[in-house]
């Protein structure tokens, strides 16, 4: 099992396209959402439930937040968590992507104060760069494992490349044995799970120029 998700979103644009991709191939996903793109296109966010995909918050504005005061920061989550809970019900898990993945101590105490988890990732295959669509498919298959979160994004730019990618990535990998799931189900079934929670301090803090996104 490996878990992709998708970032930045809804997009009118790009996430229609990646649904069809996954619809085609019978792959669940998890998108990371901003909660004021979610009130401007709730019509694709009912399509990604409808389809059996899993919503994560990814805060109301998209903004770093490490910059901001508790309040602040409260509410980012809550706003974007109550446009959350009127799409998707039970059975899910509170997960937070901050913005670029930038999290300290502070950021981890604050999220689990809200009862919510973060979640990073694995793979950067670094689509929001552009770098080519040879090089984020290249990046993702050489570099995969069973239980691997991969990052994508399906908005906050031109997100071409990533489409194409997401074509070939999918059928290439599932004869290789994958199978796509939520992080819901990756989380309760994968062993790997019990130090993902964990994953972004160990990687991040002490490296606060990494452009992570």
């Amino acid at each position: 099992m490996v878990a992709l998700t998708f970032d930045d979103g809804p997009d009118p644009v790009y996430t229609p396209k990646v649904l069809d991709i996954l619809k085609k191939n019978h792959a669940k996903a998890t998108f990371f959402l901003i909660g004021k793109h979610m009130e401007e296109y709730p019509e694709i966010v009912t399509r990604e439930v409808r389809e059996g995909h899993e919503l994560g918050n990814h805060t109301y504005s998209h903004v770093v937040l490490l910059r901001k005061s508790k309040s602040e920061f409260q509410e980012e989550i809550n706003k974007t968590e109550q446009l959350i809970n009127e799409f998707q019900r039970p059975p899910k898990i509170n997960i937070l992507r901050p913005p670029r993945g930038r999290i300290n101590n502070r950021t981890v105490f604050l999220s689990h104060k809200l009862h919510f988890e973060i979640v990073l990732w694995h793979q950067d295959p670094g689509d929001w760069a552009q770098p080519g669509v040879s090089r984020i498919i290249r990046r993702v298959l050489s570099g995969i494992h069973k239980g691997d979160i991969i990052l994508l994004h399906d908005a906050g730019g031109n997100q071409k490349q990533t489409v194409a990618a997401l074509k070939v990535i999918i059928p290439l990998l599932k004869k290789r044995g994958y199978r796509f799931v939520t992080l819901y189900e990756l989380l309760k079934y994968s062993k790997k799970y019990d130090r993902l929670y964990n994953f972004g301090l160990e990687n991040i803090l002490g490296k606060p120029n990494t452009p992570y996104h």
